[in-house]
């Protein structure tokens, strides 16, 4: 799409014009400020969860609104409306030029419309799927979670979409769209034995529309749900001390994601926040390791033709070869500390300020089979499944906890065991990262930060850690 219509939103609904976004942008530098940006969102929402072969609830929503900064130097000045009238916005546009009464008014560059990369494809929007189809799909993981073992005794099934639609322009003359269909599926399988329950998870999800739901193996994510609940049922309490970990693919990357990657972000970085700031070019890491965010990957479900200050993704390196080569800057990032802006600003919506954010971040595969590493430990733990953990943002220091897990021993897979928790230090495990499983895989989850909740993809092959201390039972 190289061209935009004079009233761009007026196939959203909203008859909001690029002349009108020129004037607020005037407005908001009136005070003299270096730049000024606005972000207009038209969001729709929808949530239809499954339990126990019933509806649970069905939620939908709809949200529109704009965010209007200017930048003074370093400072930053931030507001943020949902009436999307000429005075709505004009009256945002001057309450933030009235928090900086001082400057003189700088001239304003006359928006242009710049070509932007291709879209994220949506083959089939949300509106055009009626409820019987979303129906049929929670009925069909209702009952493979149920068939995969009498143990199971709770089904919970959710499908999660969401349209996105932004209009992004500021005082260089930006005037840029762009469409950011989400959608997610999500199982909750509980088992039983009468004496105690264990749950499992699946929840993959993609930038896509409804087609991603019916390219997706239903029940086999509903099966793997409810084999990792009932897995766990008879599992023993995992040994606690210091030991060599294998994790695996997928979902085991939310640890270089918490306890790295965020110490990557200029947001940390520039304040020096951060256990990597002022290390570029360092070696902070083995020669195996190759740490990337991409938001470029078609689809993904961190993806972003855009980012949320209009600059197209990009694919950057952050870790290479063992050494620290780049840091992901947003603009006030990149003016904070003089590194380059890598396409990372993000937002959860209108309501806040960018924030330099992750995408889709993973390591990059490396040469051995999961095979080959379980071979190499003589006693450890196999992390199947990682759940959830904290993170010190000042420090690194984390602690995970693993929702399937196995002994390993004389370099083979025993038995399952539970309660096992990772605890270690970002900086201290990077190093200790020695060989990397072949096969990438990236998974779906909801990041957290100072800009709010956004959707960001973990991921890596399998790795092995020589070392790290394992929280469990010596019992």
């Amino acid at each position: 799409m190289s061209q935009y219509p004079q009233a761009l939103f007026e196939i959203w609904e909203l008859p909001i014009e690029r002349t009108l976004v020129s004037e607020v942008l005037a407005a908001a530098m009136s005070s003299g400020a270096d730049f000024a940006d606005i972000f207009i969102e038209d969001k729709s929402t929808s949530r239809l969860t499954f339990l126990d072969g019933q509806i649970k609830d069905a939620v939908s929503g709809r949200s529109q609104g704009a965010g209007i900064r200017t930048i003074h130097g370093r400072q930053v000045n931030y507001g943020y409306t949902s009436v999307l009238s000429r005075e709505g916005l004009l009256r945002t546009a001057r309450l933030i030029a009235a928090a900086r009464q001082q400057g003189s008014v700088r001239q304003l560059t006359a928006l242009a419309s710049i070509t932007s990369p291709p879209y994220h494809f949506c083959q089939i929007y949300p509106r055009a799927v009626g409820m019987e189809q979303r129906l049929a799909l929670l009925e069909r993981a209702d009952r493979a979670a149920r068939k995969a073992h009498p143990a199971i005794t709770q089904v919970e099934v959710t499908i999660s979409e969401s349209l996105q639609r932004v209009v992004i322009a500021n005082t260089a003359g930006l005037f840029v769209a762009d469409e950011r269909p989400y959608s997610r599926l999500s199982v909750l399988a509980i088992a039983s034995n009468g004496n105690e329950q264990q749950t499992g998870s699946q929840s993959p999800g993609r930038m896509a529309g409804f087609e991603f739901f019916e390219q997706l193996a239903v029940a086999e994510i509903a099966c793997q749900a409810a084999e990792s609940a009932t897995l766990m049922l008879r599992a023993t309490y995992a040994p606690a001390g210091r030991m060599p970990v294998v994790i695996d693919k997928g979902f085991g990357g939310v640890i270089f994601h918490e306890a790295c990657g965020h110490s990557l972000e200029t947001t940390s970085v520039a304040p020096r926040a951060s256990i990597f700031a002022q290390k570029l070019g360092e070696m902070i890491a083995q020669p195996c390791l190759t740490a990337i965010d991409d938001g470029t990957i078609p689809n993904e479900w961190g993806s972003l033709a855009l980012d949320d200050e209009g600059m197209p993704t990009q694919r950057t390196i952050l870790i290479e070869n063992g050494r620290l080569v780049n840091y992901l800057a947003d603009y006030l990032g990149s003016i904070k500390t003089g590194y380059p802006r890598t396409g990372s600003g993000r937002r959860e919506s209108y309501r806040y300020p960018p924030a330099s954010r992750m995408r889709n971040t993973f390591i990059a595969p490396g040469d051995a089979t999961l095979e080959e590493l379980i071979a190499s430990v003589a006693h450890g733990i196999y992390a199947k499944r990682m759940g959830g953990g904290s993170v010190s943002p000042g420090t690194g220091d984390f602690n995970f906890s693993v929702r399937e897990a196995y002994l390993i021993r004389n370099g083979k897979i025993a038995e399952p065991v539970r309660g096992a928790t990772l605890i270690g230090n970002g900086a201290d495990i990077l190093k200790k990262i020695s060989r990397i499983g072949r096969d990438l895989e990236l998974s779906a989850g909801m990041c957290g930060s100072i800009s709010g909740n956004i959707p960001v993809n973990v991921g890596q092959p399998a790795i092995l850690v020589d070392e790290m201390t394992v929280g469990g039972s010596n019992l």
